[in-house]
């Protein structure tokens, strides 16, 4: 009990770099969140900025790693500063790598599945989240998408909400899902909206003579929000940050 009480502390001082920027207060642990996203976005540099500034303050970060390589999310990660090989060994970071099988390797990770089918990969997703629970836990998809590449619809999206999100609410963990934005049927999308406790946008407007890097917070259940348009910088190391001073700029020659 009393373990669980030091954690619950720990957890007030964890935030969600980029998002709880945009928040008028803590996100209340065991929040499942719903990032949608164009292809050509900074999705994955930003999801990457979301775990290294959640290691940082003493958090724990579990990738779902769908879309890319987990060796080339390491050396992301490296590049910003996290001391990968030292938080997989103390378990603080750890990677599900649901990429090998979509391209027909054997994966070389922890924890992996031969198949994405839901069937199978329902087996190695509870080895996956079995002890991951508390509020310090943040588990991440760089894209929740990919997996409807090997599964009807309808069966991809009950395996969404009966594993991910349900284990989320159940271990008071965080969770942020992500989906591509088009990718799926407009019932995919309206059924995961009404399951999350948030919605994320993060798309590229290209409307300007310079193609911009845009993230908000289109709903929320707690708190007040932000839910204006915000453009994001990329720093040389990758990591992601809002460019208030660039959104001042865009208001001032708006109103001009």
């Amino acid at each position: 009990m009393e373990s669980q009480d030091r954690a619950a502390q720990q957890a007030e001082h964890h935030r969600i770099p980029l998002i709880e920027d945009l928040t008028s207060q803590p996100l209340p642990p065991g929040s499942c969140l719903m990032v949608v996203y164009d292809g050509g976005s900074q999705w994955y540099n930003a999801l990457n900025t979301i775990a290294a500034g959640w290691l940082a303050h003493g958090g724990t970060f579990y990738y779902n790693v769908t879309a890319q390589p987990p060796d080339r999310l390491r050396a992301d990660l490296q590049r910003m500063g996290v001391k990968t090989e030292e938080l997989e060994r103390s378990d603080r970071l750890r990677f599900a790598d649901w990429y090998s099988a979509s391209i027909g390797q054997k994966s070389k990770e922890r924890f992996s599945s031969d198949s994405l089918r839901v069937a199978d990969l329902s087996i190695a997703f509870s080895k996956f989240i079995k002890d991951t629970f508390g509020p310090e836990v943040l588990r991440g998809w760089d894209s929740t998408s990919f997996l409807a590449r090997f599964n009807d619809e309808k069966i991809f999206l009950e395996f969404i909400l009966a594993r991910p999100i349900s284990a989320t609410y159940a271990k008071r963990s965080n969770l942020i899902l992500s989906f591509i934005r088009g990718y799926h049927s407009d019932w995919v999308y309206k059924a995961m909206e009404s399951a999350v406790d948030g919605i994320i946008d993060f798309k590229l407007d290209e409307a300007g003579e310079e193609p911009r890097s845009l993230m908000r917070i289109r709903s929320l259940r707690y708190g007040n929000f932000d839910g204006k348009w915000h453009e994001l910088k990329t720093d040389e190391n990758l990591s992601v940050r809002i460019s208030w001073a660039s959104m001042k700029k865009h208001h001032s020659d708006a109103s001009s």
